[in-house]
């Protein structure tokens, strides 16, 4: 279930009011002072519920969020927000640090704190906002954290991960593993806070809590790639191929059979898209990492009994489910 609000549909006077009174619910209370108020404001944002997180995207004309301390003081539910920046660059002054955001890198901010940030021009951006105690650490090691996320390894991945989930929020939410994605988000998140912040204890604890949700999410990341292997998914998280094997084992999963399910997925969705209607299936099949169509489309049939060009072809009711 999603709220969305979209200005393209109301009076241009009703606006501003609206746009602060959506941003009470999708965000933390603050002031929310638009760039140019004399003309036409616009914004379109929604909240798409993943577990106890949420994903919230915003696109609009050039605003300020100001967070004063008395704000802070009456919240009782500390939350961070981990955002990509997805257009104009993104200014954050919090806790005595300031950070300039440009798009497609990721930023953390303390909902629980004051904080002023803004973008000028048209912009937007795409979050994870997940409560504290979800995470499982210290607020102060999370502060610290959200400080230097650039400096962690697992930087790189989160980023994709929470990009994916704003540019995919419908479709992810409403999927039958939504609990797992979750699950899944809440892990890096904490990994990657913990890696950050530097805490010896935290750290090692976190990273080996998490090194299978970190593997899952590095393939994803990379299943379009052909060249993805075993070996490759060992070498990237330093352990080796026996020892990948056997956490894998441990989970119950079958690594490269998940990798070929999880592309198969991908492709599905590709032929049934509006968009990729004219898309040779031969070309859907390569940009999943499929190197020869007929193995691909024999995998394709095995899985959702039909072949891809009869799942084009059939009446909606007859699809084979996910």
């Amino acid at each position: 279930m999603a709220f969305v609000l979209d200005t393209a549909a109301l009076p241009a006077s009703e606006r501003v009011e609206a746009v602060h009174t959506a941003m009470m619910y999708a965000s933390a209370p603050c002031h929310v002072i638009h760039e140019r108020p004399g003309e036409p404001v616009h914004a379109r944002m929604e909240v798409w519920d993943l577990g106890d997180t949420n994903i919230f995207t915003c696109r609009s004309s050039g605003l300020r969020l100001l967070r004063t301390a008395r704000l802070a003081r009456q919240d009782t539910m500390p939350v961070i927000s981990l955002a990509v920046q997805q257009q104009g660059h993104g200014r954050l002054d919090q806790h005595g640090h300031q950070r300039v955001t440009p798009p497609g890198e990721l930023l953390g901010v303390d909902l629980s704190g004051a904080y002023d940030y803004s973008w000028s021009g048209d912009g937007a951006a795409g979050c994870v906002q997940i409560p504290l105690d979800q995470l499982d650490l210290p607020h102060d090691t999370i502060r610290e954290a959200l400080t230097g996320l650039h400096t962690s390894p697992l930087y790189r991945l989160v980023t994709a991960h929470v990009a994916g989930l704003s540019r995919d929020r419908a479709r992810i939410t409403a999927d039958p593993s939504a609990p797992a994605v979750a699950a899944a988000t809440v892990d890096l998140v904490r990994a990657l806070l913990a890696s950050s912040a530097r805490t010896e204890r935290h750290t090692r604890r976190a990273l080996a809590e998490t090194l299978l949700t970190r593997i899952r999410a590095y393939v994803r990341h990379h299943l379009t790639d052909p060249g993805l292997t075993p070996s490759r998914i060992a070498a990237a998280h330093n352990i080796s191929l026996r020892q990948l094997y056997k956490l894998c084992a441990r989970d119950g999963l079958s690594l490269e059979q998940w990798i070929i399910d999880e592309r198969l997925r991908g492709a599905r969705h590709d032929l049934l898209h509006p968009g990729h209607r004219h898309r040779p299936v031969a070309a859907i099949a390569h940009s999943w990492g499929f190197r020869d169509a007929t193995h691909f489309i024999r995998r394709f049939k095995s899985r959702y009994g039909l072949t891809p060009t009869q799942l084009r072809r059939a009446p909606t009711d007859a699809r084979h489910p996910l």
